[in-house]
């Protein structure tokens, strides 16, 4: 079985846990914007970890399923906060809240889904989790929500700066990437009983495929094809967005070269040929290499943190889920 089909397996009694603390939410309107994107067909990727950590730890699925619930409805209202933001109209292949309903109702549904992780977390059976373990998992959790947050604002910061470091941008895509995935598979290392050491282990493990999901991201805005990932190809160059293969292939480039990216990363309006000169520069300075080998040096640690694990299916589950961050294609 493949990890898509796993994932799957997974995700049938997230999403029915879901629909479950969603149905009762007043009006219909409300109710229907905030269930709307988790039946959009995403992966579940991040609630799916947090149980198979928790079975990886020597837990059960049961003592982590509203955790991961709570999980998947951060990530949601994240999205429909950012869709606001970004002004983009398509999520998941389907229009995006707000231009199904409108940008007030779409802000609604976000602030619902944020209480309801929460809530949901709090409505744990204390028969199969410690008030500990509920403490220290809405902490986990807070701490993501900050963290994304400063994440986005990061990344609105670096829409007119052309001068971004790498550091910054790692910090950055942690921040709004990394950080709700380290707490997921933290969130199911919690709920599955495991010690601190294990915990922190977790973490670092989800810390680092968050940063490899988000430079493959990177990657594939170049690489992949507009059908499959479901966007332009360049758009990221099209928009100037500082990713890592733009700042490594401002930071190793000179002269004309230098100064004709920068052009082309600066104007709104770029045309097919810009993209098509942008991208033989980022060839040209080993820039889109360079990103696939800082993703697969961040996977290859993350899966060494799992060696802490006793072995099971559930381990090797993580190990299948660190590579496919980096062999997928959407």
């Amino acid at each position: 079985m493949d990890v898509i089909e796993e994932l799957g397996n997974y995700s049938v009694d997230i999403s029915k846990t879901i629909e479950e603390e969603l149905s009762c939410i007043v009006p219909n309107n409300l109710q229907e914007a905030s269930i709307y994107l988790t039946k959009a067909g995403g992966k579940m990727l991040r609630p799916a970890l947090t149980l198979i950590t928790s079975e990886a730890v020597g837990g059960s699925r049961d003592n982590s399923l509203k955790s991961a619930a709570a999980i998947e409805l951060i990530h949601t209202f994240s999205l429909i906060h950012d869709d606001i933001m970004d002004d983009d109209d398509m999520r998941r292949g389907k229009p995006a809240v707000h231009k199904v309903w409108d940008e007030n109702v779409a802000i609604l549904a976000g602030d619902t889904l944020f209480s309801k992780a929460f809530e949901i977390i709090m409505n744990s059976d204390p028969e199969k989790n410690t008030p500990t373990q509920l403490s220290q998992t809405l902490a986990t959790v807070a701490d993501a929500c900050v963290k994304i947050c400063e994440g986005q604002a990061s990344d609105m910061s670096f829409e007119d700066r052309y001068d971004v470091s790498e550091e910054e941008y790692l910090d950055m895509i942690f921040k709004k990437t990394g950080a709700l995935i380290a707490a997921a598979s933290k969130a199911g290392a919690i709920m599955g009983g495991a010690n601190q050491e294990v915990i922190d282990a977790m973490y670092d493990y989800g810390r680092l495929i968050g940063l490899a999901f988000q430079i493959q991201d990177d990657y594939l805005d170049l690489a992949s094809d507009e059908e499959t990932l479901g966007k332009p190809i360049g758009s990221d160059i099209a928009k100037g967005k500082m990713t890592i293969i733009a700042i490594k292939a401002l930071a190793a480039s000179e002269g004309e070269d230098n100064k004709k990216l920068l052009e082309i990363l600066k104007d709104d309006n770029n045309s097919q040929e810009d993209i098509d000169v942008a991208l033989d520069l980022f060839n040209k300075y080993g820039a889109i290499e360079y990103a696939k080998n800082v993703a697969l040096e961040n996977v290859t640690s993350a899966k060494k943190l799992l060696e802490i694990l006793p072995d099971s299916e559930s381990k090797q589950m993580l190990f299948d889920l660190a590579d496919f961050v980096l062999e997928r294609h959407s």
